[in-house]
């Protein structure tokens, strides 16, 4: 396929019948039609105006308006194009990847960094398989990589044609752990197991809010405090529930020493990582990545993030199949205070000026 491009902030999507060779570009997938898809995802990369090219402006439903990021649907006579502007086609699949790389070099990639080229409905499960590909993070721990993250994509596979959206799926997931918190009360294992697998259940499903945002190009800065806000009130909740129930059933007070420490730590840790890296950050990305917002101490920062990553719910699950879960309560109300004092020495760390030392 040759295109005549030139790097630049304009773009052109050329969505006439003879481009896109019988292609519905008005059909959706995984919650976007083609071409919203592809408008959305340029805007993301960074063009700033783009520009739908058909033969009969009614032939293409852009439905953008309400986020902003709306294409302008133009005919061959009244497009604006110009030696700054790039022209693509509407058969290629809205990919932010791929769009960066047009805008920053001037040309398409090639290879497997090249964009899927649709010609048919034959083509949309192959999309959505490589859009789905996209949402694995790096960061995701050894159990969410291998446990959770198929599970959660599976969902949001089904969950994104429906509508649903980021924000009611993390409702969701919260109430999730919320109604698994109080089987921790008790000391019989039933209780206790079906209490970590609906933790777990809410650790699966949590994947799926960040998912859904990203397919849609529906992120949003209260949609991460939200998710953020969420996981902690359950995390609370849960220790809570494990350290009363501990008390009840032992009729001892240190349970509850331990119970203080567990939340002091998690809503001090959850208040520091806000104020340290989430207060002011803003853009379409996610709001939370890391305990750190510098790039200083990078040693320390990694121990912390993977200390902070969700595989630590297996170990709940696991210890309540067997009615002892109240011992992960004890190792966090003495872990969790730590978490947080290695948070904020990181924090004064970074904050310390960097100083030349002289020869």
């Amino acid at each position: 396929m040759t295109i005549d491009i030139t790097k630049h902030d304009a773009l052109i999507i050329d969505a006439r019948t003879d481009a896109l060779g019988g292609l519905d570009i008005n059909l959706s997938v995984l919650g976007l039609t083609l071409i919203d898809r592809l408008v959305l995802a340029a805007k993301r990369a960074g063009f700033q105006k783009v520009q739908i090219l058909a033969d009969d402006i009614s032939h293409v439903a852009v439905k953008l308006g309400l986020r902003n990021a709306s294409g302008t649907a133009v005919t061959t006579e009244s497009v604006e194009a110009s030696s700054t502007t790039a022209i693509v086609p509407a058969q290629l699949l809205g990919e932010v990847p791929w769009l960066s790389y047009l805008r920053e070099k001037g040309e398409l990639p090639v290879g497997p960094d090249a964009p899927l080229v649709l010609t048919g409905q034959s083509d949309f499960k192959a999309a959505e398989n490589q859009l789905l590909s996209r949402l694995v993070k790096e960061t995701d721990g050894f159990m969410s990589r291998k446990f959770a993250r198929p599970i959660s994509l599976f969902l949001s596979r089904r969950l994104a044609p429906m509508g649903i959206t980021p924000n009611q799926m993390t409702f969701v997931c919260m109430l999730i752990g919320l109604v698994g918190a109080p089987f921790f009360l008790s000391a019989d294992p039933i209780f206790q197991a079906i209490g970590g697998l609906l933790f777990v259940a809410h650790s699966v499903t949590d994947g799926c809010d960040g998912e859904l945002a990203r397919l849609t190009y529906t992120e949003s800065r209260f949609g991460g405090l939200f998710d953020f806000a969420s996981d902690n009130l359950v995390h609370v909740c849960v220790f809570g529930c494990m350290a009363w129930g501990w008390h009840i059933n032992t009729g001892s007070p240190w349970p509850l020493y331990f119970g203080l420490g567990a939340l002091v730590g998690t809503i001090g840790s959850a208040a520091a990582v806000y104020w340290l890296t989430m207060r002011k950050k803003s853009g379409s990305g996610p709001l939370y990545t890391s305990v750190s917002a510098s790039d200083d101490n990078k040693k320390l920062s990694k121990m912390l993030d993977d200390l902070s990553r969700r595989d630590f719910i297996y170990l709940v699950f696991a210890m309540a199949v067997f009615g002892q879960a109240h011992w992960f309560v004890a190792m966090t109300g003495i872990g969790a205070p730590i978490f947080l004092i290695l948070v904020i020495v990181l924090a004064v760390k970074n904050a310390r000026p960097s100083q030349d030392v002289m020869p």
